[in-house]
This record gives C-alpha cells, sequence and structure tokens, in this order.
C-alpha cells in the first residue's frame, strides 16, 4: 500500500521560503507522477503543480507560477515543494498526492493522498 507523509510546513512570514517535502513508500516511486494540492480554510482544495514520473514539472497554478517549484528525487522516494515570496493567500494545508502513469491536473486521478501539511503565512 502506497503511503504519502508530508513534511516541512509551518509558520512563515510574508515574503518568506518553506520547502516542503513528501515523503512516498509502499510502492515503485518512479511509477508514479505526483501533485501537489492545496486546501484553504473554507475554500475547495486545488492544483499547485505536477511532476511526472522522470521529473517534467508543470500544470502550476497561475498563482504560484514563478515562485513555487516542484522536484523530485527518485534515489530517495521523495517530491518536493520550493515556495519562494511566500503571500498570506498561500495559507493553506498542503498535500501531496501520487498516481500511476501520465502526470495529470485531475484531482480524482490521483490514488494516494498524504495528510496534508499546514502552511501560514503572516504578514
Amino acid at each position: 500500500q502506497v503511503t504519502l507523509v508530508e513534511s516541512g510546513g509551518g509558520l512563515v512570514q510574508v515574503g518568506g521560503s518553506l520547502r516542503l517535502s513528501c515523503r512516498f513508500s509502499g510502492g515503485t516511486f518512479s511509477d508514479y507522477a505526483m501533485g501537489w494540492f492545496r486546501q484553504a480554510l473554507g475554500k475547495e482544495r486545488e492544483l499547485v503543480g505536477v511532476i511526472s514520473w522522470y521529473g517534467a514539472s508543470g500544470n502550476y497554478a497561475d498563482s504560484v507560477k514563478g515562485r513555487f517549484t516542484i522536484s523530485r528525487d527518485n534515489a530517495k522516494n521523495t517530491v518536493s515543494l520550493e515556495m519562494n515570496s511566500l503571500k498570506p493567500e498561500d495559507t493553506a494545508v498542503y498535500y501531496c498526492a501520487a498516481k500511476r502513469g501520465a502526470r495529470s491536473s485531475r484531482q480524482d486521478e490521483y490514488d494516494y493522498w498524504g495528510q496534508g501539511t499546514q502552511v501560514t503565512v503572516s504578514s
């Protein structure tokens, strides 16, 4: 059974940076595309961006383009989300998710989800 565990969330000031990590276990990591999603309080969960099994990232939300970068290390079974120039509107619970095959921006195509990690950006 695939398990995903996020880490790295916390409280950061406006303009600061955070790096989230997601550790994958229970399967062959390189078989899976990965996605990062987020859900702010009272809002629906939304896509942040995705990355293919071979490391091509894309489908970044317009709100994070140029500030957030997704990367993966298949040797370490981890996917990361580097977040820079953080804004209060980036405050949310951040989730990583996994799906076999090609990357996708559709949440319903992801089979496995982590428990989420809270990111709070204070002004």
